[in-house]
């Protein structure tokens, strides 16, 4: 029902963040400002540039939701209504000051009920990547920044230099999930390994590159990360649901069809 207040589950074992007070519907009218349309916008590769540093968060003075981000490499050419990648989450500059290497993002409460944003407090880290420019290479895949949902860290291990991670997800992306298949984690590109069907969990391997360059082997078993399936899979899955397939059948063989 719309009228419905939807609650969002802080995991017990974490301290409650100021974002976690704001993520049921508000009826505060959000400030509104003109920004720049940049050529490309929400198309990401999941090769996370740099970890920025959560400064602030928490309610603004228009009503909204801020969070503000402290960058070296992100705020190089950044303007009014980029899109920037927050651990994997596609979110718009609304605010930069490069003398002191920060920029704002708006956060709806929608954002913070189905990410893990709402687990963030000043001083936390986060992936970030800028959309891709049209000349720019696809190191990773695409990423369009819209997280499905999240997942919980179950298991971490060390092998070598490496680091084997399991988490657990829902059932309903778990269905998107295959092994040797593309998914962004907290907005990285990553290779899934294995998945447990019985378990409603799948594992990843962090070379040990990037395990430096990413937040994901910062967090502990409990804490939850960001999932973006791969939108093929969805793409797949809508056509077959259509009867898309049965009509292309239909009419390429019609003898056959009408017998």
């Amino acid at each position: 029902s719309p009228l419905a207040k939807p609650h969002l589950e802080i995991n017990p074992i974490f301290k409650p963040s100021s974002l976690s007070l704001f993520t049921q519907p508000s009826k505060l009218r959000p400030k509104t400002q003109n920004f720049r349309t940049p050529t490309i916008r929400s198309l990401f590769t999941g090769i996370v540039e740099e970890m920025g540093e959560i400064k602030q968060l928490g309610m603004a003075d228009h009503g909204g939701f801020d969070l503000k981000i402290h960058a070296k490499t992100v705020i190089e050419d950044v303007h009014l209504g980029d899109s920037i990648a927050v651990n994997g989450t596609c979110l718009t500059v609304t605010d930069f000051d490069t003398h002191l290497g920060e920029f704002t993002v708006g956060l709806a409460p929608e954002t913070l009920r189905k990410t893990s944003l709402s687990e963030l407090e000043p001083g936390s880290l986060v992936n970030l990547e800028r959309a891709i420019p049209p000349t720019g290479r696809m190191g990773g895949h695409f990423v369009q920044g819209h997280v499905d949902g999240t997942a919980e860290i179950v298991g971490k291990q060390v092998e070598g230099d490496s680091l084997w991670i399991k988490v657990k997800t829902d059932k309903n992306l778990l269905k998107y999930v295959v092994p040797k298949g593309f998914i962004a984690i907290d907005g990285t590109s990553l290779t899934v390994v294995d998945v447990f069907e019985e378990e409603l969990c799948f594992n990843f391997m962090l070379v040990a590159y990037t395990r430096q360059k990413v937040v994901i082997p910062l967090k502990e078993i409990g804490q939850k990360v960001n999932l973006e399936v791969d939108i093929l899979g969805k793409y797949v899955e809508r056509l077959l649901s259509s009867g898309f397939v049965d009509s292309i059948k239909g009419s390429r063989f019609p003898e056959t069809h009408n017998k």
